[in-house]
């Protein structure tokens, strides 16, 4: 019995010893210090103060300690470990926009400041395409060949004879999901009402970071909740230009056209039909995978 017992107590040691060996220290955890941030807004000069109206505006944050910085603008972070972060305002006229830096430390330590601009924006839209947007309700166009889509970012399709190769929904491929009674009416003020009918669809990835959270849910092997519980909300739209020359259709917050992909919620429109009722779409996700979908309001 005693030879047991000594046997039980080395063995003990053993394992508290490897245990110890096996504690590893940060070293010294200090918070990022000394964050500052440039604010450049394309075009000033001493008579224009708030820009030539692109609307353009670069942040550009440094600071002492940082492995990492976070930027917030209008409620969607966006990692930027160089610390530049580029946007585009698209309010006419002159706004005051903020922005909310975070610099990430050893250890996740974090300092944050926050930063604005006064930026103007000229661009006015085609009359036609604004008639058309505010006119009724707008829907995927599930019975189209396409109607969602995902591909390479660099990658781009006009949405009359070319899909997104990596996946392209045949008609009514997505009818198991909360994503085809989904209607988006916009406003004439700039604001949108997005009506769910109780459940979205969408990367859990993103919803899960969005909305409420997990919610209990388990995705699909896709990585995909097909009906993740969401209420109404409201958010809002504007139309700004690219520098390719495309119009892009801006959404604030968590507005989206039905299948929620988080990400930057700038959906350039790559094609639209003569009188603007039919619209094809491409945003980067929060997987950074080009996304596309075709919406209707007939």
């Amino acid at each position: 019995m005693k030879s047991i017992k000594f046997l039980l107590i080395i063995f003990s040691l053993f394992i508290f010893n490897s245990c110890q060996e096996d504690d590893y220290e940060f070293g010294n955890i200090i918070s990022p210090s000394n964050l500052i941030v440039d604010v450049i807004i394309q075009g000033t000069d001493n008579d224009n103060p708030n820009g030539d109206g692109s609307g353009n505006v670069t942040f550009v944050a440094t600071a002492d300690n940082a492995i990492t910085y976070k930027f917030i603008s209008n409620g969607v972070e966006y990692m930027q470990p160089s610390g530049v972060f580029s946007t585009t305002f698209t309010n006419t006229g002159i706004f005051s926009y903020e922005v909310i830096i975070i610099a990430s430390g050893i250890a996740g330590e974090t300092t944050q400041v926050n930063a604005s601009a006064e930026v103007l924006y000229t661009y006015e839209p085609p009359e036609e395409l604004v008639n058309a947007l505010t006119t009724g309700s707008w829907r995927v166009m599930a019975e189209a060949n396409g109607h969602i889509g995902v591909h390479d970012p660099g990658s781009f399709h006009d949405g009359v004879d070319t899909f997104p190769e990596w996946y392209s929904a045949s008609p009514f491929q997505q009818a198991n999901t909360g994503m085809y009674d989904d209607r988006i009416i916009f406003l004439s003020d700039g604001s949108a009402q997005f009506l769910t009918q109780g459940f979205i669809f969408g990367d859990a990835t993103a919803l899960e970071n969005d909305f409420t959270g997990n919610q209990g849910l388990t995705p699909n092997q896709y990585n995909e909740h097909q009906y993740y519980p969401a209420d109404d909300f409201s958010f809002s739209w504007s139309i700004s230009e690219n520098d390719d020359g495309y119009l892009v259709l801006n959404f604030s917050g968590n507005g989206f056209t039905g299948n929620y992909v988080g990400g930057n919620h700038q959906y350039v429109i790559t094609h639209r039909n003569s009188d603007s009722t039919e619209l094809y779409l491409k945003t980067i996700g929060l997987d950074t995978n080009a996304w596309y979908a075709k919406i209707t309001n007939q």
